[in-house]
């Protein structure tokens, strides 16, 4: 039988249940948008940049059961949407990336967006396919799709080229998608043993859990009820164990983290490491105190002894892993020396304590991020999706609002692109209709990406997103007035975000002081059910500082070679006093 390239492609992509694609039509892929027309089960969503197409992809992976899709041009597309497929690649993220490609049959040179993209994305995605003809397109298509979620899951490019597109090719069958996955390495059981034999030595064990534990808090709490142990979590995995678990302490445990995380972990002599990477964001600019008797568990086994070595590494699946400690613990009948309820009234004591210090008297002329956060918290259901981006905002939320869900938490993390919660938000809810979903953005990322409601209006998306608008880049103008005493490019235009509400069909809420946090919450999230996407401008007070900022400063200032550190200081110290 005879097909278009674009009908095949298409056909794959249905048939690996894919619902949704985000991208623009151009040159190289109008029979590709043509044929997604037609499709009942493919929705194509015409986004207004592809970078915000790439980070809704990058949501839709991280929130469901389906990969998210572009479907872009080649070059300028391509470079439009690096940084969400950056983002995806460093966050272990899937994602297939359909692409148009130059024509190959003309014989012609210096075509429109002629250039390499294969050696133009290397190291920001799992593998590359160019398509040569129309019989290798499904096939390689289920294949990428499978590259993208084996181990540790990524972005894969596919290139089909406009001829093959547009043009008819001969094709035996339609192939129907058979899954062919491999399944998970599966732990050495001495591996298991020696891991059991080195937390059940311990007096105080810990765990601490990622984005690649996401998927197994079940036997996690399990694990950490029998070894009556603290459980943290890095940035990324914020929803791998929930806040409401007697035992969460928060982000990290060193220095960068809350006190009932320090503290929880004080003691602590055996830390069992799940779906980690020990990266510079996940572990406060590399300041957590990881003991030395540490476990490492990781289904990419190139992490291992990255940063700190491991007494026991485990190549393996997380829930796999941590099924086998929990069944071994429980058949060589151990019993913790330690008591839970003690532990966890520690815990408990010291996260209300915290969260007292943001509570103070409200404010008549500014947003306190305390009552923020806690107002949020009580009208968010359980199951809610919080997107945030890049910026002081991020540490807030990871240090004020519980997350009960996984997956209930997504944030760029190690590429860390700002521009990612607005189109993240909106991907979130494409896939998840019914749930509440929210995103929390600074004003600087705001600017890069807050045009992409119009996506939200256009297809009836109820998100709220808050804008936390205090006229500067905060993380970096905080950094630069402790360490400078001057600020530079971190000071913002002023803009009217009411204005951009209006132009994007959103509907627009001031949250001018504390008076009003709670009743415009209340608000906002009984307008975004009826479908109306919702923007609200926050006078955030940033004048509290997290104790992931403070802890990253004296972390770094610490390395400093003590030449450089007496400089650093000195010249802090000379540009306060001086002015």
């Amino acid at each position: 039988m005879k097909r278009t390239g674009a009908f095949l492609t298409v056909y794959a992509l249905e048939q690996i249940g894919v619902r949704f694609t985000l991208g623009m039509p151009g040159v190289h892929n109008v029979e590709l948008y043509d044929e997604l027309g037609k499709s009942e089960q493919i929705d194509p969503v015409l986004v207004t940049h592809e970078g915000g197409g790439a980070f809704m992809a990058d949501a839709i992976s991280r929130t469901s059961s389906q990969i998210g899709t572009l479907v872009i041009v080649p070059a300028a597309g391509t470079a439009n949407a690096m940084p969400g497929i950056g983002e995806a690649f460093l966050d272990g993220i899937p994602m297939l990336i359909i692409s148009g490609g130059i024509r190959r049959d003309t014989g012609k040179y210096y075509q429109l967006h002629a250039v390499n993209q294969e050696r133009w994305l290397d190291g920001i995605i799992k593998r590359y396919y160019l398509i040569r003809e129309h019989a290798a397109i499904i096939p390689t298509i289920y294949e990428a799709y499978e590259t993208a979620l084996e181990g540790e899951p990524g972005p894969v490019f596919v290139e089909i080229p406009a001829e093959i597109q547009m043009f008819e090719g001969e094709v035996e069958t339609l192939l129907p998608y058979v899954p062919s996955l491999p399944p998970p390495p599966r732990p050495s059981a001495e591996d298991i043993q020696a891991a059991v034999e080195l937390l059940s030595a311990a007096e105080h064990p810990g765990l601490y859990v990622g984005w690649g534990a996401v998927d197994a808090v079940s036997y996690t709490a399990q694990l950490a009820e029998l070894l009556v142990a603290p459980v943290s979590t890095t940035l990324q995995g914020l929803s791998a164990f929930p806040a409401n678990h007697p035992l969460h302490t928060g982000v990290g445990f060193g220095s960068a983290s809350v006190p009932a995380a320090q503290k929880a972990f004080k003691q602590c002599d055996a830390l069992l490491a799940v779906g980690v990477r020990f990266s510079e964001l996940a572990t406060g600019s590399y300041g957590l105190p990881v003991p030395e008797n540490l476990v490492h568990v990781d289904i990419q086994p190139e992490v291992f002894h990255k940063n700190y070595p491991a007494k026991v590494a485990i190549h393996g699946d997380a829930a796999e892993v941590l099924r086998l400690l929990v069944e071994a613990f429980r058949e060589r009948g151990y019993q913790s020396p330690r008591s839970l309820e003690t532990l966890a009234s520690m815990i408990k004591t010291e996260k209300e304590a915290y969260m007292q210090r943001w509570l103070r008297e409200k404010q008549p002329d500014k947003v306190s991020p305390g009552w923020f956060f806690k107002h949020l918290r009580h009208y968010l259901e359980d199951d809610a999706i919080v997107a945030v981006d890049d910026g002081k905002h991020t540490f807030l939320t990871a240090e004020l609002l519980p997350i009960y869900q996984p997956r209930g938490f997504i944030s760029p993390s190690d590429f860390n692109c700002m521009g990612y919660c607005v189109p993240a938000a909106i991907g979130a809810k494409l896939v998840n209709p019914h749930r509440q979903v929210v995103g929390i953005v600074g004003d600087g990322a705001f600017l890069m990406s807050g045009l992409e409601l119009l996506t939200a209006s256009d297809h009836g998306l109820g998100v709220v997103l808050f804008v936390f608008h205090d006229g500067e880049l905060g993380q970096i103008s905080q950094f630069q007035k402790i360490s400078l005493n001057r600020k530079v490019c971190t000071v913002l235009p002023s803009f009217d975000v009411a204005g951009i509400a209006q132009g994007v069909g959103a509907h627009f809420f001031a949250m001018r002081h504390d008076g009003e946090v709670e009743s415009v919450i209340q608000e906002a999230l009984e307008i975004a059910r009826t479908g109306k996407p919702v923007l609200v401008d926050v006078n955030i007070d940033y004048s509290q500082k997290t104790f992931l900022t403070r802890g990253v400063v004296k972390v770094n200032l610490r390395r400093f070679p003590p030449r450089e550190k007496a400089r650093f200081v000195f010249r802090a110290l000379k540009r306060h006093i001086t002015g």
